[in-house]
C-alpha cells in the first residue's frame, strides 16, 4: 500500500526532553487518523516535524511513497500538506480573503492585488467543501468557529491534500464541534487525508477511522474506534485507569461569599452582554454557569475578576463591595481566577514558568522581602507546583510560551489553587486538558469546595457543569433564565433553558 504519509523512526530531542522517541506513523489516503495522547505526549511535536516547523534528529518522512526533506512550512505546502494550529495564525485586522491569500497573492498589471479573483476562488472552495465563510468579512468580526473554517480554506487554497488539525475543537462550542466533524467527514469523502490531534475520547469515537496513541513520546499502539473503548484508550494514554465519573461528595454550603445584584456588563461591541443578573454563591458550593457560548458568560467572568468595566449593579465578596475592584484588589480579597483565555489573561508567555506560578502574589511574602524578590522562594514554589500538577516542562526557567496549551492551562490552575482563597471563578478550567489532567483538576476543584471555597464554574462542557455543580444557572441572551439544583438537572431540561425555553412554556 502507498500511504499518504509515512513517518519512520522519528526522534526529536529538546533540552531536557525527549519529545519523540523512534516513532512510526502512517496515514492512509482519504482517512481521518486521530493522534491521541496526554498533554506533552509528543503529538504536536511530531506534526510540527511533518509541517517543517521542526527538523527531526532521526528518521524519514515519505509523502505518497517518496522520501521528502521538509525544512520549512514552504516545503510542506509544496508537498500538499496544510496545518491548522490550535491557536489560529490569523491577522484580525485583515479580511478573511486577505488572510487566506497572504504569501500567495496574485496580481493584475504586475502591481495590483487581484482581490476579485481571490474572493471568487475562496467562495468556490467554501461552497465545494461546505465551509460557510464570507471572504469580505474582517477576521476580528467573525466567530471562533468561522475562524477555524478560514484556517482550513487557507490550507485548501494552497492545494493541501493532507490536513493536520491540531486540537481543532479546543476553542469551539459543542455545537460548533459537531458542525466541524461534519466538515472533516466531507473533506475525507472528497479524498483529503486528515491527521486529527486530540485528547478528547468522545471526539475520537465520533469521527476517526483509526487511532494512534502516544505516551511519553512513544507510540503505545494503533487501533480503531470499533476495537477500542474509552477505558482502553484512557489506559493507553495515561498508563493507569481513569475515573470518568466525578465523585462530587456531599455539599455543605455555608453563608454567601459572592453576592451579585442587578449586574450588567457591556460587550466589546457596546451591546448589553450581561443584563441585570442576580445570584449568589455560598461557601462550600459550586454554582455552574451553563449556556451556549456568546450569551454573556465570558463578559460575566471578566467583569467579576476586574478585567472588564461594570455597567451597573453591585458585587460583594464576604460582605465587602468589590463592584469596580481591580484584578489586584480581587486577588487580595481572596478571589482566584482561571481565565477563559489562558494566553491573554492567564500567563505572561515571555516569562519563565517559575515567575508565572507566583504572578498573583509575587510582591508578598514568601516571594518578596520588602521590595526585593526572593528567587529561592519563587523557584521552590515552582518546583513544588510543577511536580504536584504534573506540568510538563524542561524546568522552572523555561518560558511559559514554550509549553503546550494543556500544560499552560495546568500552570494557571496550579497558581490559582495553591494560595489561600475564598472564591474561585473558573472559566473553562479544563479547556485543552487531556482526560488524566481533567480528572486531576476536577478533583482539585471539588477539594477546594470541600474546604469551604465558593466556586463559580463557567464551562461550555455541559457534562462538566453537571458533574461538578451543586446548582446550575443557565444564561441566555445575557440573562439568567433559570437556576436548577443539580439533583433536578437533566440534559433535556438544561438544553431547553439554553435554547431560551423556560419551564412550563
Amino acid at each position: 500500500m502507498t500511504y499518504a504519509v509515512e513517518m519512520l523512526g522519528i526522534s526529536k530531542r529538546f533540552p531536557g526532553v525527549l519529545a519523540n522517541d523512534n516513532i512510526d506513523f502512517r496515514l492512509e489516503k482519504g482517512e481521518i487518523h486521530a493522534l491521541l495522547g496526554e498533554n506533552g505526549a509528543g503529538k504536536t511535536t511530531l506534526m510540527n516535524i511533518l509541517y517543517g516547523l521542526y527538523r527531526c534528529d532521526a528518521g524519514r518522512v515519505l509523502i505518497g511513497g517518496k522520501e521528502v526533506h521538509l525544512t520549512s512550512p514552504a516545503d510542506a505546502i509544496a508537498n500538499g500538506i496544510g496545518m491548522v494550529h490550535q491557536h489560529f495564525m490569523l491577522i484580525p485586522v485583515l479580511t478573511v480573503a486577505e488572510n487566506i491569500v497572504l504569501g500567495t497573492e496574485t496580481t493584475r498589471y504586475r502591481f495590483f492585488l487581484d482581490r476579485k479573483s481571490a474572493v471568487e476562488r475562496i467562495r468556490a472552495l467554501s461552497k465545494e467543501y461546505g465551509l460557510d465563510i464570507d471572504p469580505t468579512a474582517y477576521v476580528k468580526d467573525v466567530a471562533v468557529g468561522t475562524q477555524q473554517r478560514v484556517e482550513i480554506v487557507k490550507a485548501l487554497y494552497r492545494h493541501a491534500d493532507i490536513l493536520i488539525l491540531d486540537e481543532p475543537t479546543a476553542v469551539l462550542t459543542p455545537q460548533e464541534a459537531d458542525e466541524f466533524f461534519g466538515i472533516m467527514r466531507s473533506l475525507a469523502r472528497q479524498g483529503k487525508s486528515i491527521i486529527f490531534i486530540t485528547h478528547k475520547l468522545k471526539e475520537v469515537f465520533a469521527v476517526a477511522d483509526r487511532i494512534t496513541v502516544l505516551r511519553d513520546g512513544e507510540v503505545v499502539g494503533t487501533t480503531t474506534p470499533k476495537e477500542a473503548t474509552p477505558e482502553t484508550l484512557a489506559l493507553m494514554m495515561v498508563g493507569r485507569e481513569v475515573e470518568f465519573i466525578v465523585d462530587r461528595g456531599v455539599s455543605n454550603p455555608d453563608g454567601d461569599v459572592l453576592v451579585v445584584r442587578d449586574y450588567s456588563v457591556m460587550s466589546d461591541r457596546r451591546t448589553m452582554a450581561v443584563d441585570g443578573v442576580s445570584f449568589s454563591v455560598r461557601a462550600g458550593e459550586i454554582v455552574g454557569v451553563a449556556g451556549v457560548e456568546g450569551n454573556g458568560q465570558t463578559e460575566l467572568a471578566e467583569a467579576l475578576t476586574g478585567l472588564r468595566p461594570v455597567h451597573s449593579g453591585q458585587v460583594s465578596v464576604d460582605g465587602k463591595d468589590v463592584t469596580s475592584a481591580t484584578p489586584r484588589r480581587m486577588v487580595e480579597a481572596g478571589v482566584a481566577h482561571i481565565p477563559e483565555d489562558r494566553q491573554k489573561y492567564g500567563l505572561v508567555l515571555s516569562y519563565p514558568v517559575a515567575d508565572n506560578l507566583s504572578l498573583c502574589t509575587y510582591y508578598q511574602p514568601p516571594f518578596a522581602k520588602g521590595s526585593i524578590l526572593d528567587d529561592t522562594a519563587i523557584m521552590s514554589n515552582a518546583r513544588s507546583l510543577i511536580k504536584e500538577y504534573d506540568i510538563r516542562t524542561p524546568g522552572p526557567l523555561s518560558r511559559a510560551g514554550t509549553l503546550s496549551g494543556g500544560n499552560q492551562q495546568k500552570a494557571v490552575v496550579a497558581r490559582e489553587l495553591s494560595r489561600p482563597i475564598r472564591l474561585l471563578i473558573a472559566a473553562q478550567p479544563t479547556r485543552g486538558l487531556d482526560i488524566g489532567s481533567t480528572e486531576f483538576i476536577h478533583n482539585k476543584v471539588i477539594a477546594a469546595r470541600t474546604s469551604g471555597v465558593a466556586v463559580l464554574l463557567v464551562s461550555a462542557e455541559l457534562d462538566e457543569i453537571m458533574a461538578l455543580s451543586d446548582r446550575i444557572a443557565v444564561m441566555y441572551k445575557g440573562k439568567i433564565i433559570g437556576i436548577v439544583p443539580a439533583a433536578e438537572a437533566t440534559r433535556e431540561k438544561l438544553g431547553l433553558l439554553m435554547a431560551g425555553v423556560k419551564a412550563g412554556e
